[in-house]
């Protein structure tokens, strides 16, 4: 079976690293984030308004998760039950939340993000990996081909030795697209669903062309009903089926993909200032920008469209061309969200408002 050096490499790095720390991880996933005066100003990577909802949620380092329920005038710290960082967020309406993040953490809410409760952590998902890639190996699937069969058994083996070096999943991404079905996905290929509220997670990274294993690091749920993953290395894959069947593809971009969003087209961006349009979610086409800054995500707000990324860049979509909108700070922005006329930015140096009404003209 092969398994590339530079691969081994790779995955031996992440482990010594995890491995170092293996009992501090545990400690940080049986540690409620520390209440703190300064949360607002740590490193925040996600921030969301639930549906149907005027709340601010926003998740970051060391289990920070805040919230505001008057337009951000305010903001109160949540109660988490882990000290991790937390990468995403994802609300199906008003009430119902999840959040994920390192270690394979993956948190519930049940009162739009006000408490969490702890649904998955430490290395269940990488057993839940190990446990599936051997079923298919021991029961081959009828139609799996020698290709495939030798894919999940190098998975399998990456797997089998991330569970010996304590090795636990980055989760970079999740959505919920109902109340009950919802996707994890993140490193190594890692793609998790449920369909009990996140009771029970199954791994199904088998499904996807992803033979390498590439990182996955966004995930979109067009309003046509198709379902987008972008990744590592120019990863595009697509599903039809809501995640049974997934497909190539054909990328724009050879380098890694960061972000997805919808507005009036959907809209993809990565590294070195890379940003593409879609109608259907497979042909692409490049939109120039004036930045070679790596592009993070996009808010979508009243018809406009605000791309963020590295070094405080904010852009705003004006006809055909893309123009800055001046920030006061200039810190790299991870994530945004819309409420009225503001516009609220995460990442380096916590929560930054933008006053849409004035800045983005």
């Amino acid at each position: 079976m092969r398994k590339p050096l530079s691969r081994i490499l790779l995955l031996f790095c992440l482990t010594l690293a995890v491995g170092q720390g293996y009992a501090a991880q545990f400690d940080r996933l049986q540690t409620p984030a520390l209440a703190s005066s300064t949360a607002t100003r740590s490193f925040l990577l996600d921030i969301q308004v639930p549906p149907g909802s005027e709340r601010l949620v926003a998740a970051g380092e060391q289990g920070v998760i805040l919230y505001s329920d008057d337009q951000g005038a305010t903001w109160q710290q949540a109660k988490t039950p882990v000290s991790v960082l937390l990468t995403a967020l994802s609300f199906s309406d008003a009430t119902h939340g999840w959040a994920a993040g390192h270690d394979g953490t993956i948190l519930h809410s049940r009162d739009g993000g006000l408490s969490w409760q702890l649904q998955r952590s430490g290395l269940e998902l990488v057993e839940l990996q190990r446990d599936t890639l051997q079923h298919l190996l021991d029961s081959t699937p009828e139609g799996a081909t020698p290709q495939q069969l030798d894919d999940w058994q190098y998975q399998l083996e990456d797997v089998e030795f991330a569970l010996e070096e304590g090795a636990m999943p980055v989760l970079l991404d999740l959505l919920f697209i109902d109340n009950q079905h919802g996707f994890a996905l993140g490193s190594y290929g890692a793609l998790f669903e449920t369909d009990d509220a996140g009771v029970h997670w199954r791994s199904i990274g088998y499904r996807l062309p992803n033979p390498d294993r590439l990182h996955l690091n966004a995930i979109l749920l067009s309003r046509s009903g198709r379902l987008l993953i972008a990744g590592e290395a120019g990863l595009l894959l697509y599903s039809d089926d809501r995640g049974q069947v997934w497909q190539w593809a054909d990328s724009p971009y050879q380098g890694s993909l960061f972000g997805l969003s919808e507005s009036d087209q959907l809209y993809l961006m990565g590294l070195r200032g890379h940003l593409f349009s879609s109608e259907d979610g497979i042909e692409w086409s490049a939109l120039p920008v004036p930045s070679d800054a790596t592009l993070n995500s996009a808010v979508s707000h009243r018809g406009q469209l605000y791309v963020l990324g590295q070094s405080g860049l904010l852009l705003a979509r004006k006809g055909e061309e893309f123009v800055r909108v001046d920030v006061p700070k200039r810190r790299s922005f991870t994530a945004g969200a819309a409420l009225h006329d503001r516009l609220w930015l995460v990442g380096e140096g916590g929560l930054n408002e933008v006053d849409l009404a004035g800045g983005a003209q």
